[in-house]
């Protein structure tokens, strides 16, 4: 004889995976055929009712007897397709904005292209710093270190660090002669 749904429930806040899989099986394929109404999507439906399930199981030693288990588990569903058709909306806001952007973008080329003319001068300076400072401003500005994690990367205090990026930026500006170009260095360097 099968157990009521709220010896079920009782089973289930204990932990007992039996109880659980005969839930799954009494409950499955309604969740599915309800959660494929409203997403048109199979593999969404399916994901869906693995994660109300995920829930149930995460959540089974706060379910309660005396309430509808059947209720409780429709009303996961229901807030999960809304969960869905709401990364669906916001999917669609990305996409859209994405083309506005590359539209933009595609009109603003010939910046792109001083952009690129811009960071290679930058490289070909860096390049030129001695190696470890060129090593201290990588770390620091292009993989964003903090002083103090390279000095102890580097075994070094963190005030020779500070000293290596200082000449190191003496050094770039130095070189940068075109004052557009410097601008722009600083923005890169530290604004970006």
């Amino acid at each position: 004889m099968l157990p009521t749904e709220n010896e079920l429930v009782e089973k289930l806040t204990r932990g007992d995976v039996n109880a659980f899989d005969l839930v799954y099986k009494k409950y499955a394929a309604r969740l599915y055929v309800f959660s494929l109404k409203y997403l048109k999507s199979k593999e969404e439906a399916e994901e869906l009712v693995q994660s109300v399930f995920l829930k149930i199981w995460e959540n089974h030693r706060k379910l309660k007897k005396d309430t509808s288990f059947k209720s409780y588990l429709f009303t996961i569903a229901y807030n999960e397709i809304c969960n869905v058709f709401r990364e669906r909306s916001y999917l669609h806001k990305f996409l859209t904005s994405s083309r506005e952007v590359k539209n933009e973008a595609s009109s603003e080329a010939e910046e792109q292209i001083d952009a690129l003319f811009i960071n290679e001068q930058v490289e070909r300076i860096i390049s030129k710093l001695p190696e470890k400072q060129r090593l201290i401003f990588r770390k620091s500005r292009q993989e964003g270190k903090p002083i103090k994690d390279i000095a102890a990367e580097l075994a070094l205090s963190p005030g020779t660090v500070d000293n290596y990026l200082s000449e190191s930026l003496k050094f770039i500006r130095y070189h940068l002669k075109d004052r557009n170009i410097a601008e722009i260095l600083f923005i890169v360097l530290f604004i970006i």
